[in-house]
C-alpha cells in the first residue's frame, strides 16, 4: 500500500503552485472558530481517534482466525480500496468547509440528515464506550494489590472455578488393567490418559468468574436489570470528569492531553512485547498469530475479505463524523492528503504491532496451561477482561503488568472518546457559534453530565447486555448507510471533479494521473464495497447474544428502534427541505441538490476562483426563480443530469 501514495506523489504537475503549509503556526487563522495550536496536536488527535480498543482486541483475533499473515493481504487491499479513500474525503471536507458533520452539508442540503445520523450514532456509542473505559478504570484500581484478585479462586468463586481443567480419564496402572482417575492425579503422578477416554468437567477460569460475578455482578439477562453497581458508576463518573476536563476548552485543551494519551499506548505495547518475547511459549503464540501457521488458502473464503473490509472501515472511524470535526479546525492550506495517508498507515501498523504483544503473552499462557494457543485466544471483552488478565496473572510481578495493560486500555479509549465528544460539541458550535464561544466549557460539562446519566443503565447488573445491544445495532448498519450516501452525494451529485477542485484550492494543483486512483475509488470501488458489506450484514443478520444468553424480543425490537431513530432523519430532513422550498417540485429538488450560497471556505481570503466575492454558486433564472445549476463532473465529463 505504501507504494500507491509514493507513486501518486510523483505524478504532481511540475511548476504547480505550492499552497501547502508543512507546519501550523501557533496563532489562529480562524479567530471565530479556532485552530489547532500545532500540527502535531492534530495528528496525535487523529491517530488517537483512529487507534482504539479494536486495534488491540479485535484485529489480532481476526488475523489469527483468517490465516495469520495471509490475512494482511486482504487487509492491505481493503485499506487502499475502502479505508483510505473515505478517510481522505472526510478530512478534506472538514478542512475545506471549516465545519462539522452536519454544517458541512451546505454542500448538499438534501443530505443534511446524513450528518444528523453521524452525530446521533456517535452520541449513542459515546454513552456505552465510556462504560468500557469505566471497566478499564475498575480493573486498573483493582490491580493495585500484591496479589491480583482474579489470580485464584477466592471467596467469590463457586465450585466450578478452576485454573486447570478438571475431569477424569482411564489410565493403565498394570498391563491390561485400566482405572478411572481424576486429571489432577494423572498429572501429578506423570501418567498418560488412554486415548479418547478423557471426560472434562464444566469449569471456569478465575478471571472469567471475577469478571462476571465481581466486576459486573452480571444478572441473568436484559430482563433482570438489578441494582446499579456502585463502584462501576463511580468509575463511569470519573471517566466523564476526565473527558470533561480535557475538553473544557475544546481542542486547545484536548490537544495538549493527547501528547500523553496517544503516545503512551505505544510505550506499553513495546514493553509488553519485550516482556512477552522473553517468556516460554511466546514463539508458539506469535507463530499462531502471523508466522508458520499462516494459511494462504483461506483467502478463497469470501468471509475473510468481508471481515477485512469491515475491520479497516470501522478501525479508521470513518463516517462517524469525528474525522470531519477534527479536520475542521485545521488551517486552510494544511496538507490533508499526507495527513490522511500517515494516520491510516499508522493505524494499520499499530494493529499488527499490537497483535505481537498480545499473542506473545497468550502463547505463554497456553504453554503454562498445556493447551493449544487456539484454545486460549478470544476477542472483545473476553480478551481484554478474561483471557489477557488471566495471562498477566501468571507473570512474575503480575500487578505491575496488569496496571500497565489496563492503563493502556484507558488511554486508548480516552483518545477515541475525546474525538467523539468533540464531534457533538462541534455540531453544537456550528449551530450556535456565539453561544459556544462564550459558554463552551459549560456546554461541554453539561453534555458530559447528561451522557453520564444516560449511561447509568449500562452500569447496572444488566449493564453488559445494554452495552452489547447498543454496539450490535448502532455501530454497524447506520454508519455504512451514512458512508455510502456521503460518497454518492459528494461524488455523484455535488460532483467528484468539482470536489477535487476544492481540494486543490487547499493543497495545490495536481496532475490528472494523481487523481485517477481517487476518482476510481470515490466513484465506483468504495461505494460498491460498502454496499456489498451492508447487504451481506443484513442478509446474514442473527439476533444478538451475549455469550449463550439470548436477548428478549423487546430487546431486539429496541435495538432496531435505536438504529431506525438514527437514520430516519435522512429522509425526514430531505422531505422537510423539499416542502419548504419555493417553485415547482423539480425546481425545489434541484435547489436542495445544489450547494448553498455560503458553501465554501470559511474565511473570505480563501474564497478565490469560483468562490470569490459573494461565494454564490452558479445560477440561472427559470420561471422567475433563481435556480442553482448543477455542475458535478464524472471522470472529466460534465454531469448534465439536472440541467
Amino acid at each position: 500500500m505504501g507504494l500507491i501514495p509514493n507513486f501518486l506523489k510523483c505524478c504532481n504537475k511540475k511548476g504547480s503552485k505550492d499552497l501547502v503549509d508543512s507546519t501550523v503556526e501557533n496563532t489562529d487563522e480562524n479567530t471565530e472558530r479556532g485552530n489547532w495550536s500545532s500540527k502535531s496536536e492534530y495528528l496525535l488527535s487523529m491517530v488517537g481517534y483512529a487507534v482504539g480498543l479494536g486495534n488491540v482486541w479485535r484485529f489480532p483475533y481476526l488475523t489469527f482466525q483468517h490465516g495469520g499473515g495471509a490475512f494482511l493481504i486482504p487487509y492491505t487491499i481493503m485499506l487502499a480500496l475502502a479505508g483510505l479513500p473515505l478517510f481522505f474525503l472526510e478530512c478534506s471536507l472538514g478542512q475545506f468547509s471549516s465545519s462539522g458533520p452536519v454544517a458541512m452539508w451546505k454542500v448538499l442540503p438534501i443530505f443534511e440528515g446524513v450528518g444528523i445520523t453521524m452525530v446521533l450514532i456517535s452520541t449513542l456509542v459515546t454513552i456505552y464506550y465510556n462504560v468500557i473505559i469505566a471497566y478499564s478504570l475498575y480493573y486498573l484500581f483493582a490491580s493495585f494489590t500484591s496479589v491480583l484478585p482474579w489470580s485464584e479462586c477466592f471467596e467469590w468463586a463457586d465450585s466450578r472455578c478452576s485454573k486447570t481443567p478438571k475431569g477424569f480419564c482411564n489410565v493403565t496402572l498394570q498391563p491390561n488393567i485400566f482405572e478411572t482417575m481424576n486429571l489432577t492425579w494423572v498429572k501429578e503422578n506423570n501418567y498418560t490418559c488412554v486415548e479418547n477416554s478423557t471426560m472434562y468437567m464444566d469449569t471456569e477460569l478465575p478471571s472469567k468468574q471475577y469478571w462476571e460475578r465481581v466486576a459486573l455482578r452480571q444478572s441473568s439477562g436484559l430482563d433482570e436489570t438489578g441494582n446499579v453497581v456502585w463502584y462501576l458508576a463511580l468509575c463511569l463518573l470519573l471517566a466523564w470528569i476526565i473527558i470533561g476536563a480535557a475538553l473544557f476548552k475544546g481542542i486547545k485543551s484536548s490537544g495538549k492531553v493527547v501528547y500523553f494519551t496517544a503516545i503512551f499506548p505505544y510505550v506499553v505495547l513495546l514493553i509488553l512485547l519485550i516482556r512477552g518475547a522473553t517468556l516460554e511459549g511466546a514463539y508458539e503464540g506469535i507463530s499462531y498469530y502471523i508466522g508458520t501457521q499462516s494459511d494462504i488458502s483461506k483467502l478463497s473464503n469470501a468471509e475473510v475479505w468481508k471481515d477485512a473490509a469491515t475491520q479497516i472501515f470501522f478501525s479508521l472511524s470513518t463516517a462517524w463524523g469525528g474525522l470531519v470535526a477534527l479536520s475542521s479546525y485545521n488551517k486552510f492550506h494544511n496538507n490533508c492528503y499526507t495527513d490522511a495517508i500517515m494516520v491510516c498507515i499508522t493505524n494499520c501498523l499499530t494493529s499488527v504491532f499490537a497483535g505481537f504483544a498480545i499473542f506473545s503473552i497468550l502463547g505463554h499462557m497456553a504453554y503454562k496451561a498445556q493447551k493449544e494457543v487456539k484454545d486460549v485466544v478470544d476477542s472483545g471483552f473476553a480478551l481484554a477482561f478474561i483471557a489477557y488478565p488471566e495471562a498477566l496473572s501468571q507473570l512474575p510481578v503480575a500487578p505491575l503488568w496488569s496496571i500497565l495493560f489496563f492503563f493502556m486500555l484507558l488511554t486508548l479509549g480516552l483518545d477515541s472518546q475525546f474525538a467523539s465528544v468533540e464531534t457533538i460539541t462541534t455540531t453544537i458550535h456550528d449551530a450556535y457559534p456565539k453561544v459556544m464561544k462564550k459558554m463552551r466549557g459549560l456546554i461541554t460539562v453539561g453534555a458530559c453530565i447528561m451522557f453520564f446519566l444516560l449511561g447509568i443503565v449500562c452500569v447496572t447488573e444488566a449493564g453488559i447486555y445494554w452495552v452489547d445491544l447498543i454496539d450490535y445495532f448502532c455501530a454497524g448498519w447506520g454508519i455504512l448507510i451514512a458512508a455510502i450516501l456521503e460518497l454518492v452525494g459528494i461524488c455523484w451529485i455535488y460532483g467528484g471533479n468539482r470536489f477535487i477542485e476544492d481540494i486543490e484550492m487547499m493543497i495545490g494543483t495536481k496532475s490528472w494521473l494523481f487523481w485517477l486512483w481517487w476518482r476510481i475509488c470515490w466513484f465506483f470501488i468504495t461505494p460498491l464495497l460498502l454496499t456489498a458489506i451492508l447487504i451481506w450484514s443484513l442478509v446474514t443478520f442473527t439476533s444478538p447474544k451475549h455469550g449463550d444468553v439470548e436477548y428478549p424480543t423487546w430487546g431486539v425490537a429496541l435495538g432496531w428502534c435505536m438504529i431506525i431513530f438514527c437514520i430516519i432523519w435522512i429522509p425526514i430532513l430531505a422531505v422537510i427541505k423539499l416542502c419548504k422550498g419555493e417553485g415547482s417540485l423539480w425546481q425545489r429538488f434541484r435547489r436542495i441538490c445544489s450547494p448553498t450560497s455560503d458553501w465554501g471556505p470559511a474565511l473570505e481570503k480563501h474564497r478565490f476562483g469560483k468562490y470569490k466575492n459573494t461565494g454564490d454558486v452558479p445560477t440561472k433564472v427559470s420561471n422567475g426563480l433563481e435556480i442553482p445549476t448543477i455542475e458535478g463532473n464524472l471522470g472529466g465529463y460534465d454531469n448534465k443530469a439536472f440541467s
